[in-house]
């Protein structure tokens, strides 16, 4: 699906106009991809890369323009059941327009209007601070996620929130290695500034967006190192928990089983001793035992501090 942008009161609008300066185009189908490929002599493989969800940021010089591969996190749904995924998306810069190609959801239409833009350039700058925003946003969402998780693990003895932290834990990969390749993608911008053609206000934005992206990253890192340091442990508890459990009902197995035997001793078809079989009292007196013995055990528990 193709949207056209225009570059309007300091900011980005939408347009009708044939000749738009910014082309997005969302998960195009066949015919779009051919129309790239032979209209703007767009890269075949590079158009691919920016629709596949497993390739690198990257930096390319074509003739006419220059190719971006940026990673930026997918929308997070309840059924990815706490998976957090990451995303390709290409830009593609020429002299007076930009071609975006994502996979899914247009980002200039995202509910956040985009400020203080009036160059293809200054867009493309944008976009790669937008993808580090978006990544802190789902970062801060994970850290409330794991906090939340480790509380129910405390008390639980079944395996599905560990599982879910390990799910958490896998999603931090995937962004610790996102935030790396787009940081190798600043980096490569800043090398290559002269020939993009940056000018000196864009050079220090693209410093701005370097240090955002390498705090990003160490925050990402931060929490990656802290669920996995703590994985072990609540799986720890989890066991903890269990053996308690199990305790528990060991001593009340045995607690009845003493009564039980009691009562089983004097119900055997075999004569009473001492005369009890005649005695109307005989079956509250066999009821007594049996408490008192019960009573014993608990006791026994208690002094051992079990």
């Amino acid at each position: 699906m193709l949207k056209r942008y225009a570059f309007a009161q300091g900011g980005v609008v939408a347009t009708d106009a044939p000749n738009a300066p910014i082309l997005v185009f969302t998960s195009p189908d066949e015919a779009e991809r051919r129309y790239l490929v032979e209209e703007y002599k767009l890269d075949e493989h590079t158009l691919n890369s920016a629709l596949d969800p497993d390739e690198l940021s990257r930096l390319e010089f074509e003739p006419e323009h220059v190719a971006m591969i940026l990673k930026r996190p997918k929308n997070y749904s309840h059924e990815d059941r706490f998976l957090f995924r990451v995303m390709s998306m290409g830009i593609f810069l020429f002299k007076d327009f930009v071609i975006i190609v994502v996979s899914e959801y247009d980002p200039l239409n995202d509910g956040r209007p985009i400020i203080r833009t009036q160059t293809p350039r200054e867009l493309a700058l944008r976009l790669i601070y937008r993808s580090i925003t978006h990544f802190i946003d789902h970062l801060r969402v994970m850290n409330m996620v794991s906090d939340e998780l480790e509380q129910k693990i405390s008390t639980s003895m079944e395996n599905k929130f560990l599982l879910s932290l390990f799910t958490l834990e896998k999603s931090l990969v995937y962004y610790l290695n996102a935030l790396s390749t787009n940081g190798v993608l600043v980096e490569k911008l800043k090398g290559n500034s002269a020939k993009i053609g940056f000018q000196q206000e864009e050079l220090e934005y693209l410093d701005d967006i370097g240090v955002e992206n390498a705090q990003c990253y160490k925050l990402a890192e931060i929490y990656s190192n802290v669920v996995s340091s703590v994985m072990d442990a609540r799986v720890s508890i989890v066991s903890n928990n269990l053996n308690v459990l199990m305790k528990n009902l060991t001593i009340i197995t045995i607690t009845i089983m003493v009564p039980t035997f009691v009562v089983s001793a004097f119900s055997m078809n075999v004569p009473m001793p001492w005369g009890w079989g005649d005695n109307p009292l005989a079956h509250y007196f066999i009821l007594g035992i049996a408490g008192m013995s019960a009573l014993g055990v608990t006791l026994f528990w208690r002094a051992k501090k079990y």
